[in-house]
């Protein structure tokens, strides 16, 4: 005659209804995708603000730019930058702006270096050839531009940089820094209020 199966013990009970019961999975889901989620947020918000802020200041830029040919406002830049600082007082109001102008006589030269004569065919200006002075400041440079605002006719390269902290902590819990810097540029010409003054000057080193 054959014995009856052993009942289960109140263990194996136990064990098998807590193998089976799914209460609180989704506690440990979310525990683990939150993190990531919560970054993909931030990511997101952030960069949107980011173009924002951009199209913002590219705005500003170039509606002060033109401002900055007037004859008006050759002699005195301040109340043009000021105009920027107000209009990006919303977006970004506790953001750092800087502000610098460098001024060609053409479009041509801008992004050129200045010319001079290869005497020895190297590629390369040594301390010892004669080359033009396009911003007169006596020294050869590989930017044709002289600081400032320029005169009548000249062309003005004007750009301004904002720095500002980021909205979200994101990418300080990444180890990058929470700072950011954007910047926008435009390039215009003066006004021809007068005749154009060009400074370039040869200046031709003695040799060693």
């Amino acid at each position: 005659m054959m014995r009856a199966p052993t009942p289960p013990t109140a263990h194996r009970k136990a064990r098998r209804s807590l193998l089976g019961n799914q209460d609180g999975a989704y506690m440990m889901e979310m525990a683990l995708i939150m993190p990531a989620f919560l970054m993909l947020i931030m990511g997101t918000f952030d960069m949107g603000f980011q173009m924002y802020a951009k199209a913002s200041l590219n705005g500003a830029v170039e509606h002060a730019a033109r401002t900055n040919t007037l004859e008006q406002n050759a002699s005195d830049q301040t109340a043009v930058d000021q105009a920027v600082r107000d209009a990006m007082a919303n977006t970004a109001r506790y953001a750092s702006l800087t502000f610098s102008r460098t001024n060609y006589v053409s479009f041509s030269d801008l992004n050129n270096p200045e010319t001079f004569t290869d005497t020895n065919s190297n590629g390369a200006h040594d301390s010892f050839e004669c080359f033009s002075d396009a911003n007169g400041n006596g020294t050869y440079d590989t930017s044709r531009g002289a600081s400032g605002q320029g005169g009548a006719s000249d062309v003005t390269l004007y750009q301004v940089n904002m720095t500002f902290d980021r909205v979200f902590p994101l990418w300080q819990m990444l180890g990058q820094p929470q700072s950011k810097t954007i910047t926008a540029k435009t390039v215009l010409r003066n006004q021809p209020y007068t005749n154009q003054t060009d400074s370039t000057v040869t200046v031709c080193p003695l040799a060693p």
